[in-house]
């Protein structure tokens, strides 16, 4: 799968490049953005996948959040794709905010016009880690997943219907609970129809009550003066009660005064780092 170079810029004494490619999953031109730290040159690292929120494409994260300095220190590939396929021609795609473009859900849909191409989960699983694998210095075996909202969402549902997959997962501000809130209501009913158990399958709050074991230790930051906190679709609560019920380790971090920005993300991002550099260089 031919990958062809967009920018390349050295960070760290690494190189944050983006590339774009064809993919089989989504049926359309796809852009990733990738840290390749120093120690990439000498020999393979562990690979960190990050997925943005609604309305970001792979800029938002490689140029907002500051993480390179902790990914070069902690010798971590980071990879960050965009959040939705682009330029479809779908009738809607480009209506809203909160769905179609910019707004993937990491979601396979399996209703019209949606599923031909609106398979992010399955492109994130497998499609992204093959093409990273066959293209970079990757340690395929070391693995783990973080995110932002729809991102969060994205990288708890990841980890959770796919055990052992990742070492790690940790999350800003996640949408926790979609089945309940108003992004995911119209989100699943667009991509997924009306069968609520094919919405419970990409619903992080019912996934860990089945989770098989406890060895997944999450970490979740959560600004409390986050706007979508306080409107309710990010249910962080119903998230950590599960999680308690079913003694899965949890670090729940309530910020005080920090809302739901990159200047967020950006105060915490270290933390995250070092939390899945802890397991991914074990």
């Amino acid at each position: 799968m031919a990958l062809k170079q967009i920018s390349s810029n050295k960070c760290f004494e690494g190189f944050q490049k983006v590339f774009e490619h064809d993919s089989i999953e989504l049926k359309c031109k796809m852009r990733f953005g990738i840290y390749l730290p120093p120690k990439a040159e000498i020999g393979k690292c562990p690979v960190l996948y990050w997925l943005s929120g609604l309305t970001c494409t792979e800029q938002n994260f490689i140029t907002k959040s500051g993480f390179h300095q902790a990914a070069a220190e902690h010798g971590l590939i980071v990879v960050a794709p965009d959040t939705s396929p682009r330029g479809c021609n779908i009738e809607g795609e480009e209506e809203s905010w909160d769905f179609g473009t910019g707004a993937g859900f990491y979601v396979d849909a399996t209703e019209e016009p949606w599923k031909t191409n609106y398979r992010m989960y399955s492109y994130i699983k497998d499609e992204l880690p093959k093409l990273i694998k066959a293209n970079f210095p990757a340690d395929s075996e070391r693995m783990s997943i973080f995110g932002h909202s729809m991102g969060g969402h994205g990288a708890l549902i990841l980890a959770l219907k796919n055990p052992g997959k990742y070492k790690s997962v940790s999350a800003f501000a996640p949408i926790c609970n979609p089945v309940q809130c108003p992004w995911g209501k119209k989100a699943f009913g667009g991509y997924l129809g009306s069968d609520l158990t094919k919405w419970e399958a990409y619903d992080a709050t019912n996934l860990v009550k089945s989770y098989p074991d406890s060895h997944l230790d999450i970490l979740i930051d959560q600004g409390k003066d986050d706007q979508f906190l306080s409107a309710g679709q990010l249910l962080p609560d119903n998230f950590i009660a599960a999680c308690t019920e079913r003694k899965i380790p949890v670090v729940f971090r309530l910020q005080q005064g920090y809302d739901h920005s990159y200047f967020f993300i950006t105060t915490f991002i270290n933390d995250h780092i070092r939390h899945h550099a802890k397991y991914l260089n074990a």
